[in-house]
């Protein structure tokens, strides 16, 4: 009588071997949407479902060959490359499924640079508990697409505009202009309290750290990195201001924590806001964070363009800002201009 295997893996693992042994390897060749990327990311963006951790073994291993040639993980592509990969195990079991779901806004695209105008609520990649975000989106949406990359991120609460490259070198291009401070990208935020400079160049140096729960956060020391926001001011009531905010750095929350840092939380902000008012603001119609990316202003990638995109405040901001004003007297802004942030 035969039975089931006592020892080592189990018979539908074993059966899973056998038929990855049986798969072809794979060659490819770089054409210019993969040019400059690093190998092990290429690998992890063209094999979906592939354990970050496999493609790092057979890295190691020297099952990838480039030119017939073992590489490390660092090794950066050129066109015209061949790139051996052999036989990939798929994780089936943990492959999330993404929806077509709708066409996201686009407030902008050409053959090199699309620009998005992301709704809150959505993450703009998937990971840490969200099975996928406005990128899986976009390539499910366009699978014709060679090349669909983020140039930066959003807040998954934050909406507005959000940057992906359709080229390698566009990608490359804008992360450097990011670094270099060559894109402007400007906020819109109500905030508790009434804010009374017209305009505030803000300088807290921001530190990344793991609260007790594992969560990511940011804290104001010494000891973290360099940030700069300057705050305007737009309109103010009794008890709220409404505040833009251009960004001469991009830390990881920085609007946030240099805002609450000041006694000015942000309205609605689960991480560092008010927690009881956020409860009262919901209430009244306010179930998000008030933190809208309203506007980029940066020289085109590719053609030396100047461009000046603007997202409108989404309508359920909007509205919540009506029914400040049919609630409490502002006393400062006759108009909410989007232009000027």
């Amino acid at each position: 009588m035969v039975g089931p295997p006592r020892m080592g893996k189990p018979a539908d693992s074993i059966f899973k071997m056998k038929e990855l042994s049986k798969a072809p390897v794979t060659r490819r060749r770089i054409g210019e949407e993969a040019e400059g990327q690093r190998i092990d990311n290429y690998l992890l963006r063209v094999s979906k479902g592939v354990p970050k951790s496999h493609i790092y073994r057979i890295l190691r291993s020297g099952e990838v060959r480039v030119n017939s040639k073992r590489v490390g993980p660092e090794y950066r592509l050129h066109m015209g490359d061949e790139v051996r990969i052999p036989p990939l195990q798929l994780d089936l079991d943990h492959k999330p499924v993404v929806p077509v779901g709708r066409e996201h806004r686009i407030a902008y695209e050409d053959e090199g640079l699309l620009v998005v105008n992301k709704p809150s609520g959505m993450a703009v990649h998937g990971g840490s508990g969200v099975s996928f975000g406005v990128i899986e989106q976009l390539r499910r949406q366009r699978p014709q697409a060679r090349l669909l990359e983020l140039a930066h991120r959003l807040d998954r609460e934050t909406s507005g505009l959000l940057l992906v490259a359709k080229k390698r070198t566009t990608l490359t291009a804008l992360h450097e202009m990011f670094r270099t401070g060559r894109i402007k990208k400007r906020y819109l935020a109500l905030v508790k309290g009434r804010w009374r400079e017209p305009l505030r160049h803000v300088r807290f140096a921001l530190l990344k750290y793991l609260n007790e729960a594992g969560e990511r956060r940011v804290s104001v020391s010494g000891e973290g990195k360099a940030a700069h926001s300057i705050v305007r001011l737009l309109a103010r009531w009794e008890n709220f201001s409404l505040v833009g905010v251009a960004l001469e750095t991009g830390r990881t929350h920085q609007i946030r924590v240099h805002l609450a840092h000041l006694g000015f939380p942000l309205c609605g902000d689960d991480k560092y806001g008010d927690f009881a008012l956020n409860k009262v603001l919901q209430k009244q119609g306010l179930d998000r964070m008030f933190l809208h990316a309203a506007q980029l202003e940066f020289d085109h990638p590719a053609t030396g363009e100047r461009l000046e995109l603007t997202a409108e405040l989404p309508a359920d901001l909007q509205n919540f800002l009506s029914r400040l004003d049919a609630h409490e007297k502002r006393d400062y802004g006759a108009e909410l201009p989007i232009s000027g942030v």
